[in-house]
């Protein structure tokens, strides 16, 4: 019946019928006076073809009419000032659009001057808008824009929106990679092809109903044909130095827009770990404590190659292939650790040391071919996109372990080696259509992935000399997975409310074969995900929504893999093949003012919510780290963000939550079955954006945070970082030097902590977080240019990383 229920409401044929409607807005100057007999185009944004032309009249306003449903681009000119591009513009009832300002052209001035365009927040019925093109902000790194979005916080190298994990797309395409890769791929990127950055707290139908915010990066598109080019280097240095080096070049024609880049990144990152143990007897008592100290030191190399081929074949048609290449061939760590174990008594009873050598390389093959078809005049659009990715991952661990007695006498020596490889392949295919059925605007399209996943791991024993393997930890883990997916949504706009309303159903087979363990983990599930948005503009000031939606988070293939990574032999993390995919269900309710105060109110909580849990064994005094499903993870959250330029020269952003988060999970180690936990939190931000001079910008931003969960670890002390942005353009701008200072007084990293019934242990991370950059972009050829660069990746791939 569900599956009856689906082909109707996803796969009905759907009749278009033409409609017509109209644009109007004014132009003004930068003194918001109105702009007479300015030129005015309308282009199509497909391919910036004309469509019709106007003149502003005495009060700078214009209008068209008439107008076919499509995306379009309006262009204003007028002597004197610069040429002034549009956002792409969807025309689906009668539009009003804010005034278009024009900026005075340096070319008519007395002395050259920079006249900075303010960043500017949308809200629209389903995401939040950041507009940063053409603005001062753009001219750092995407990884730098992303750090001055409202809402994103980075927290340890993890981009979170809303104290959640946030996926990253780019151009509504999946960006994959560990926190390490995906940081280095957005610092490579540079701002000054970020168009926009959409946050969407509340996906609609149309993305992959799999995982939870959504940080949309949309990039600029050409208009002028032509060559530019730019090489950049960067060095940072926290405790030890990190480099990076690229290239990217871009070819536009009539017919072909072409772009590669390439980036070598050569890193030496050192981290250290504090921990402490507590382990009990069955009475409660005090049996021991662990205190241990660990430096993980680890050198990397890595090679990434993006290319892009767009093909315009037609008016109406687009073809387009890419490419991702990233290889890894060396990423390994040398780590040491030192372990005291104390009596109840408080002194010194043994200690061991570890000495571990992780060796990783790793590749990460990604091939894409879209092709767009625009069909008939009324917008409607045909888009199809297969997908190829071919994944591995070759390690070996080498540990070596040796315990000392009180007086310092070596007691015994123990050590192993492991060997895990993983090769996962991955296919998708998806088609989508977007049109308009009478006065509605409908989205609807299927998906089909598969995903075939090889796992296998070699445990040796090497004490002696002796390299003897060990059948009962060797293993065989298997996984596929077939995902079928179909949605439709429906959005449409009145006088003062709007409403977008979708559904995407999901049907999914997935087995996991630990052949050694001898456990499958079967899967077959359809599950419907709704989406709710209702808006309601009362004035041009004000302006109310709701929102509700559904998702699921499918584990990560490292998640089931039940092979152990070990720090020593008594302190190891490993996989669960029994996890269960997790359900998340959000409610939202804004209000915003003017586009600059913005307060949320909102609900969510996820079923079987995954995450990694820490148990001790107080028999054998061991400390296990397992991903594993909790019973439940629910956040209440009240949200006040304010953006504005406060003065010419100064754009400022406060944010700030507070928040309670609860969760429960089982008590694998404790007498008690389930354990809950619940704090309440405080998260402030500000930033503030300083135009210093016409070549010269800073950045300010403060963060603080209370406390947060993460599974069953809490902070120990509030967190906190002042960091620093300086940017110096040269040469006409096409020289730009960049120096930042991150964690000015190192008070990011704070201790976590899990402490309830007969567990209690602390975890201290000390990576390097303190660290300054110093980085320098020359640009060639006609490098005022935007570009087609974007990143091709699918909703699968996220989960060949790790968590």
């Amino acid at each position: 019946m569900r599956n009856t229920i689906l082909f109707y409401i996803f796969l009905a044929p759907l009749a278009l019928i033409a409609q017509e409607y109209d644009i109007s807005s004014k132009v003004i100057d930068s003194k918001k006076k109105p702009v007479s007999f300015a030129n005015i185009l309308l282009l199509k944004a497909a391919d910036s073809s004309f469509v019709k032309g106007t003149v502003s009249e005495d009060d700078g306003s214009f209008k068209f009419s008439n107008l076919e449903i499509a995306r379009y681009l309006i262009k204003v000119s007028f002597v004197g000032y610069k040429d002034f591009y549009s956002t792409p513009i969807d025309v689906k009832d009668a539009s009003i659009l804010p005034p278009f300002t024009l900026q005075d052209s340096a070319e008519f001035l007395d002395e050259v001057t920079i006249t900075a365009k303010r960043p500017v927040i949308q809200r629209k019925i389903d995401r939040l808008v950041f507009d940063v093109e053409n603005t001062a902000i753009s001219s750092g790194s995407t990884y730098d824009i992303l750090k001055r979005t409202p809402g994103v916080i980075i927290n340890q190298d993890q981009i979170l929106v809303k104290n959640r994990p946030a996926q990253i797309y780019i151009n509504d395409r999946k960006v994959y990679l560990t926190s390490q890769e995906l940081q280095q791929l957005l610092e490579g990127f540079a701002g000054v092809n970020v168009k926009s950055v959409e946050v969407i707290t509340t996906p609609p139908a149309k993305y992959d109903a799999e995982g939870g915010a959504i940080l949309n990066i949309i990039t600029s598109k050409n208009l002028s044909i032509g060559y530019k080019g730019s090489i950049n280097a960067s060095n940072t240095v926290g405790i030890v130095p990190k480099y990076a080096v690229g290239t990217s070049q871009y070819y536009k024609t009539d017919w072909l827009n072409a772009y590669a880049s390439y980036t070598f990144n050569s890193r030496f990152d050192t981290k250290t770990d504090e921990g402490f143990v507590q382990f009990y007897n069955p009475d409660g008592s005090e049996k021991a404590t662990w205190e241990d100290l660990f430096k993980r030191d680890t050198r990397t190399f890595s090679h990434s190659l993006n290319t892009i081929l767009d093909f315009t074949l037609s008016e109406t048609e687009l073809l387009s292939f890419s490419a991702n290449i990233l290889h890894t061939p060396k990423a390994d760590s040398d780590i040491s650790g030192r372990t005291e174990t104390y009596n109840p008594q408080g002194q010194l009873d043994s200690l061991y040391t570890t000495q571990s050598l992780l060796e990783n390389d790793r590749d990460n093959l990604i091939f894409s071919l879209n092709y767009d078809k625009e069909l008939g005049e009324n917008g409607a659009k045909l888009t199809t996109i297969a997908n190829y990715i071919d994944y591995t991952d070759n390690q070996i661990q080498s540990v070596n372990t040796r315990y000392f007695s009180n007086q310092g006498n070596l007691l015994n020596a123990n050590a192993f080696n492991t060997i895990p490889t993983q090769n996962s392949q991955i296919y998708t295919g998806q088609l989508d259509y977007t049109g308009s059925l009478e006065n509605w605007a409908i989205e609807t399209g299927v998906k089909y992935s598969g995903i075939n996943s090889e796992s296998r791991q070699e445990f040796f024993n090497t004490a002696g000399n002796v390299s003897d393997s060990d059948a009962i930890l060797n293993d065989n883990f298997d996984y596929t997975e077939n995902i079928y997916a179909s949605y439709f949504s429906f959005s449409r706009d009145w006088d003062k409310w709007s409403f977008k309303g979708g559904l995407r159903g999901e049907y999914t087979a997935a087995n996991g074969d630990s052949r050694t363990l001898g456990v499958v983990n079967t899967q077959e599930y359809l599950e419907l995900f709704p989406t709710v948005y209702i808006t309601n503009n009362p004035s041009e000031n004000h302006s109310f929504s709701l929102t509700y939606n559904r998702r699921i988070d499918r584990p990560r293939f490292q998640s089931l893999n039940p092979f152990r990574y070990f720090l020593n032999e008594n302190n190891f993390q490993e996989g669960d093949p029994n996890i269960q995919p997790a359900i998340a269900n959000r409610i939202q309710f804004n209000y915003t003012f003017k586009n600059k105060l913005s307060i949320d109110l909102y609900w969510d909580r996820i079923d079987n919510a995954m995450s990694r849990l820490p148990f001790q064994d107080n028999q054998d005094l061991t400390l296990r780290s397992v991903n594993t499903n909790l019973n439940y993870e629910r956040q209440f959250s009240f949200d006040i963000t304010y953006s504005e330029f406060v003065t010419n020269w100064m754009w400022m952003s406060v944010e700030s939550s507070f928040y309670n988060m609860e969760n429960e999970f089982k008590a694998l180690e404790s007498q008690v079955d389930n354990v809950k936990k619940n704090i309440n939190g405080v998260y402030l931000r500000t930033l503030n954006y300083l135009i210093i001079d016409q070549s010269l910008t800073a950045t300010v931003t403060n963060y603080f945070m209370s406390n947060i969960l993460a599974g069953s670890y809490e902070y120990d002390r509030p967190q906190y970082a002042l960091s620093l942005d300086l940017q110096k353009a040269f040469m006409n701008g096409r020289l730009t030097a960049t120096f930042s200072t991150e964690d000015i007084f190192n008070t990011m990293n704070i201790p976590l902590t899990s402490k309830y019934g007969n567990q209690n242990n602390t975890f201290f991370a000390m990576p390097e977080s303190q660290k300054i950059r110093l980085g320098l972009r020359y640009k060639f050829g006609n490098f005022k240019l935007s570009d087609n660069s974007r990143d091709i990746n699918t909703e699968e791939e996220k989960r060949l990383t790790k968590q």
